[in-house]
């Protein structure tokens, strides 16, 4: 029987399949009332939109606009066709850009009554959650002393990602985000009547401002302006989301009798802008550093904003209260170092110790951001040489409440700050590395050819050569470059190159302590000495030491490999076996309190193998690596590297947690958060916290009542066989169809792809260096991005009919609709195929094929429509539905008003990119042309909320 926490659980995760990759739009729990709600804001929206276009472009442009969405309605028509051939280039713009503010609208007020329609439900996801765990512990089939283990090291950490998925300008986003405070305004039932054409006029100005707003950024972004773009989203976090988040958890915990640690991190956030060098020449150690700077400083300005708000609350007397003994000193302590500032407080504040020690928390905290920002010597006492001693005093003012006997305050406002300044730190995230494991090699290849002790150069070492030098090299300790990192320029380009970096990181470290940067991140490892290579010239810049047998080792960072595709996938639970069966690695390991970070890549192994067989392999591999790390008695901390699409790993965050292997989630996890997913979940400041709790509780589900499987083996073994098989299969239609010769002519031609690269949308080039052009040049951000504008989407699909076709023919079919039923992985995987599937439109796909690519690759087209007619079919077998989406009634109705107003950006991106395929090479493109077909991109991708 389904108890009535079960049900709302369900409920709350149906509502988390309406992120931007999987059922965005709506549920099918909507409420008619609700649907209704949100069609007359997206009317009032409508409206006010084409009164802005008519009073900046007159009323025969917003008449062309509307025959154009009524022509657009059928996909060949050819007044159609005729009309947008014949438009200029300015009127191509002005269309694009209608289309375009309409989606941005809709959008907007999407997430604002999906927010009220969440805040409606009863029981919050932690509380269910929670209630669970109380269950078990009632019932004993939790220990008290297993909860607390996990609690100790429970950390979600969303890790802000600078991939250029993003198409609209964060200006455009700001405005969006007053519309739909305006909106939530005008709908609130206790606003005064007199209030309401205030509002209104509000609401027109905000969307006349935005049709005056240029969507399009004017210069593509460097990595700086990337970190301030996460800066603003992690500040808007920390100030309005996560203290009250925190203190639900609190409050939930506290239902079933469990206090958690004030030292507890589990919530935290990570940044990558600044810190992704692979493939990013514009990522240098100058640039970390300084994105560190700005990281610290946003931070410590969001913490003397909070100690501002505190100082007006904590106004306690000592007519009426009693603090410690050590409230005392401290604060004797604190008047001797900053004499000014108890000059200036201590007529007022006198006779409150609380506001005394908050005044002196609040000066320190300002002259450690001025000595990070000129590089001035640390004062003791006057300023906060680490996050430990700013701590240290905010627990001191809680302690000295508890022993006063006001624990309300002590666990409440008090213990809201600690647990805020606790998950933000002072830099708000915690910075990591990527780099390419080749550019290690070639720094070790230039130090060790340098040295010439090996009998052949380095370059032509064999792997298993490679890692029994390196891991002798570790073991033995010595300096390979015999000179200071900084100055060595004589070591080689490419090993000077890899030592700076390192340096740079040391130097972060000396500055801001040991949270600025945590991990170092190997892409493209293959085998353990692609992480032995780093190691060992971490040990050249100072950031490691491997001990004696006196003394321990030490490590002022962690290494993670990074696995990206199905070969290294399969490969992963061996190399971790070698690495921590490795002496000298495995006491790097201990050294960083027995954690082992490991990298998933959804991304490239999907576009290496296909969707079913990259989503089988990272779940294989999760579990090989969850038992070898248990075997070690290390701690796994996965990192998803998870896309906003479900080509790229992409859907609902809590769905995904909860559908891992048992056991592999043992209290940490990092996931990326990219570009519109970024936006789409954490615009309003309701939808924010709720998709950040979702995520804590599935982390925290997860981890403490996911640790044993509930299958039996025979019948877990007999799902797996049959998921190798739909991989299989999968992966054989996926590579036969990529390997194919007219596969990139026909995606180049049918796709923006090539255009892509004008968005101005991220500091990384969309292509590898060094390539040849094809395929495997391509990164799998715009190879998603190509398919999703032209409406096939294919790697979100292609390859998953004919794996389903082959287990059904294989007498597979009931253990199909079995795994559906009972294994969150294989529903989880169906469900977000199934919404790939309908947003895939090959009638509309149809058009480009039509009017841009050539004859002899144009049959691929058919081939593409088989796959996805076959794929239909054996989704629909297996989930028992008639039709797509059959159980989201009101999300297919959302999608299919989206479409009539998505067809008319898709016939407009269709003519211009044939307009602006037919200049010839030697004849400058019309730049109003590329604008309004750069401005079509922005339309589709805001249409389908999706990019890359």
């Amino acid at each position: 029987m389904t108890t009535q926490g079960e049900a709302t659980t369900a409920q709350l995760l149906e509502a988390d399949r309406r992120e931007p990759n999987a059922a965005t739009f709506a549920s099918g729990v909507s409420s008619a009332s609700q649907h209704a709600a949100l069609r007359a804001s997206v009317r009032q929206l409508g409206t006010l939109l084409g009164e802005a276009l008519e009073r900046h472009e007159g009323a025969e442009l917003l008449a062309l606009v509307e025959k154009v969405r009524a022509l657009a309605r059928e996909p060949e028509d050819d007044e159609l066709r005729a009309l947008l051939e014949g438009v200029d280039a300015r009127t191509a713009v002005v269309l694009a850009r209608a289309f375009t503010a309409y989606f941005q609208l809709v959008n907007v007020t999407e997430q604002l009554h999906r927010w009220q329609e969440l805040s409606a439900v009863e029981q919050t996801p932690l509380a269910a959650t929670v209630g669970r765990i109380g269950v078990a512990l009632e019932e004993g089939t939790l220990e008290r002393h297993e909860l607390d283990d996990v609690l100790a090291r429970l950390e979600y950490r969303p890790v802000f990602t600078a991939h250029p998925t993003e198409a609209t300008r964060r200006t455009v986003l700001n405005l969006l985000r007053r519309i739909a405070v305006t909106v939530d305004e005008l709908e609130d039932p206790r606003r005064p009547a007199s209030d309401g054409p205030r509002a209104e006029r509000r609401l027109a100005e905000l969307v006349d401002m935005l049709w005056q707003t240029d969507e399009l950024r004017i210069v593509r972004p460097e990595p700086t302006d990337e970190a301030r773009t996460a800066l603003h989203t992690l500040r808007f976090l920390a100030d309005q989301v996560v203290p009250d988040l925190l203190a639900e958890l609190d409050r939930t915990l506290e239902g079933i009798g469990v206090t958690l640690p004030t030292s507890a991190r589990p919530l935290r956030f990570g940044a990558w802008a600044g810190g992704d060098r692979d493939g990013n020449p514009n990522v240098t150690p100058a640039v970390t550093l300084e994105v560190i700077g700005m990281q610290h400083d946003a931070g410590l300005a969001e913490l003397v904003e909070k100690l501002d708000h505190m100082l007006h609350e904590l106004s306690s007397s000592t007519r009426f209260i009693a603090v410690t003994d050590a409230m005392r000193e401290s604060i004797e302590r604190d008047a001797a170092a900053l004499p000014v500032t108890y000059a200036a407080v201590r007529r007022l504040n006198a006779e409150e110790p609380y506001r005394l020690k908050l005044s002196f928390i609040r000066v320190r905290l300002l002259r450690t951001r001025d000595r990070l920002t000129h590089g001035t010597a640390h004062e003791p006492g006057r300023d906060y040489a680490s996050f430990d001693e700013l701590l240290a005093d905010l627990v001191l003012i809680r302690d000295s409440m508890i022993a006063g006997g006001d624990r309300l305050t002590a666990d409440g406002a008090i213990l809201r700050l600690v647990r805020s300044v606790v998950a933000t730190g002072t830099g708000l995230a915690t910075l990591d590395i990527r780099e390419h494991s080749a550019k290690h090699h070639a720094a070790l290849g230039e130090l060790y050819d340098r040295i010439g002790e090996l009998p052949t150069p380095y370059a032509e070492l064999d792997a298993p050569e490679r890692i029994a030098l390196l891991s002798k090299e570790m073991a033995a300790r010595r300096p390979l470059t015999g000179l200071a990192v900084h100055g060595a320029h004589d070591v080689g380009e490419a090993a000077t190159a890899s030592l700076s970096l390192l340096g740079a990181i040391g130097r972060a470290l000396d500055t801001y302590g040991p949270e600025a940067i945590e991990t170092y991140i190997v892409s493209m490892t293959h085998d353990v000495d692609d992480l032995f290579a780093v190691v060992v010239l971490a040990r050249e810049a100072g950031l490691v030491t491997f001990g004696t047998e006196t003394t321990e080792a030490t490590a002022r960072i962690g290494f993670a490999p990074l696995f990206e595709t199905v070969a290294e996938l399969e490969a992963a639970g061996p190399l971790l076996e070698a690495l921590l069966s490795d002496p000298s690695y495995r006491r790097i390991v201990a050294a960083r309190g027995d954690v082992q970070e490991i990298m998933l890549g959804y991304s490239d192994s999907s576009k290496d193998a296909g969707i079913a067989a990259s989503q089988w392999q990272i779940h294989r591999a999760q579990r090989a690596l969850r038992d070898i790390a248990r075997a070690h008695g290390v701690v796994l901390r996965l990192f998803h590297g998870r896309g906003g699409s479900v080509g790229r790993g992409g859907g609902p965050t809590g769905e995904a947690i909860l559908s891992q292997p048992y056991g592999s989630l043992d209290g940490p996890i990092k996931i990326t958060e990219q570009g519109e997913v970024i936006s789409d979940k954490y615009t309003l400041p309701g939808l924010a916290r709720f998709n950040l709790e979702v995520a804590l509780a599935a982390v925290l589900e997860a981890s403490v009542l996911h640790r044993k499987s509930l299958l039996p083996k025979d019948v877990l073994d007999g799902w797996n066989g049959t998921m190798d098989l739909v991989a299989g299969r999968g992966q054989d239609a996926y590579r036969s169809l990529v390997r194919d010769p007219s596969l990139v002519p026909f995606f180049v031609s049918a796709t923006p792809v090539d255009e892509l690269g004008k968005m101005n949308i991220g500091s990384r080039p969309s292509k590898r260096p060094g390539g040849e052009g094809g395929l495997d040049d391509l990164r799998a951000i715009p190879w998603v991005f190509g398919w999703t504008q032209s409406r096939i989407i294919l790697p979100g699909w292609f390859g998953v009919g004919s794996g389903l076709a082959a287990a059904r023919e294989d007498g597979r079919e009931k253990t199909l609709r079995e795994m559906y039923g009972s294994w969150a992985f294989f529903r989880t995987f169906l469900s977000n195929v199934q919404m790939t599937l309908a947003k895939t439109d090959l009638d509309i796909a149809a058009g480009y094929v039509r009017a841009l690519v050539p004859d002899d690759a144009s049959g691929l087209f058919d081939t593409i429509r088989e796959e996805h007619a076959r794929t239909v079919e054996e989704v629909l077998r297996v989930t028992g539905q008639k039709e797509l989406l059959e159980s989201a009634p009101v999300l297919r109705r959302t999608l299919d008003l989206r479409d009539s107003y998505l067809a008319p950006l898709h016939a407009l991106q269709t003519s211009l990119l044939a307009r602006s395929r037919a200049v010839p090479d030697d004849v400058e493109p019309d730049p109003e042309v590329q604008r309004a077909l750069l401005l079509t991109i922005n339309g589709i991708a805001a249409g389908l909320r999706n990019t890359g």
